[in-house]
């Protein structure tokens, strides 16, 4: 059964020890907590303001009932919702992602060189990624913010798409939509070109953005402006053309580039596989409709060949400074 709709309690958050601010999303401050009656490590986010005016209560509200329609084992898990005090503050209460230092998402993981992330780490979180964006695409959800810092990971080494503040139902092929979504780096280029009608190909877009990230340990676009955004994205892929992305030109804020042949990705990912770099470019398809959805994506040989990907107790993070003393014995594992 999932979660009321927000409401009000007496003294809700007694309920909940706070610890810790460990992060902010799309519209709210992200704070570790304990749930006093279980024990439970949670994470509560506490969304700002409150007020219609700046949008917070559709966005908020749309994202308890998306959420509440999304039970998936890749999906962040929301466990209560409560309102508090005269000026309506809203908290949702997520399952903790982390360990005893902290949150722990992707973007922690890729910046972090002291940690190894071997081939199987990476198909590892690729698949655990895609599974879960796989579910919310049926579900008739678009994510429209994926990045590193919004897939996270559990204790137990499960990949989570969290925050979804920017997420919405679609379908309706005649239904416009904002072209504001996305944080530039993973901003597919028709979003960048102002197109008001997209669909799943946003989010795949995204995710081989990502999977670029876990292979270089860096971003692969990180433009300054949406039109450097454009000219990274050109200068590595080449520009496209009418044979390349038919209609192109018909996008609200099209403007041409000078031409460029691109850079073979090959070049970029030298330790890749064949199969990795056919996925990248399946991926990273300039016409969103011969993008790859999720499930061609997981259906891709790249899951298929060696090496087999990690287990979740392989990508479970192991960092020094953990209580448990299993832990610390085991903290050489690869990740």
């Amino acid at each position: 059964r999932g979660p009321s709709q927000p409401h009000s309690r007496d003294m809700p958050a007694s309920d909940y020890l706070k610890k810790e601010q460990i992060g902010e999303g799309t519209f709210g401050v992200v704070t570790k907590a304990v749930e006093r009656k279980s024990g439970k490590v949670v994470a509560i986010k506490k969304i700002r303001g409150g007020g219609s005016k700046n949008g917070t209560d559709n966005a908020t509200l749309r994202e308890i009932m998306l959420l509440q329609e999304l039970r998936h084992k890749h999906v962040i898990s929301l466990l209560d919702v409560y309102s508090s005090g005269y000026n309506g503050h809203i908290h949702l209460v997520f399952e903790f992602c982390g360990d005893q230092r902290g949150g722990i998402d992707l973007e922690m993981i890729i910046k972090d060189k002291t940690i190894v992330m071997s081939a199987a780490h990476i198909k590892g979180y690729m698949h655990g990624a895609l599974e879960g964006l796989g579910f919310c695409h049926r579900n008739w959800v678009l994510h429209r913010d994926l990045k590193p810092g919004n897939l996270l990971l559990t204790p137990k080494g499960v990949v989570k798409l969290a925050d979804f503040g920017l997420a919405r139902f679609y379908g309706s092929p005649d239904r416009k939509f904002t072209g504001q979504v996305v944080t530039r780096w993973y901003r597919a280029p028709e979003l960048l070109f102002g197109a008001k009608f997209y669909s799943v190909g946003i989010d795949m877009w995204s995710m081989g953005c990502i999977f670029a990230e876990l292979m270089r340990r860096e971003a692969l676009f990180p433009g300054e402006s949406e039109i450097n955004q454009l000219s990274r994205i050109f200068t590595t892929l080449g520009t496209p053309d009418e044979s390349s992305w038919p209609d192109i030109e018909k996008l609200p804020n099209y403007v041409p580039f000078p031409s460029s042949q691109g850079t073979p990705l090959e070049g970029l990912f030298p330790a890749a596989s064949d199969d990795a770099i056919e996925l990248l470019k399946g991926l990273l398809t300039y016409s969103p409709i011969k993008r790859l959805t999720a499930h061609e994506a997981l259906s891709s040989s790249y899951f298929m060949e060696a090496p087999e990907m990690a287990s979740e107790a392989e990508l479970v993070l192991r960092r020094g400074g953990d209580a448990d003393g299993e832990n610390s014995k085991r903290q050489k594992v690869e990740v």
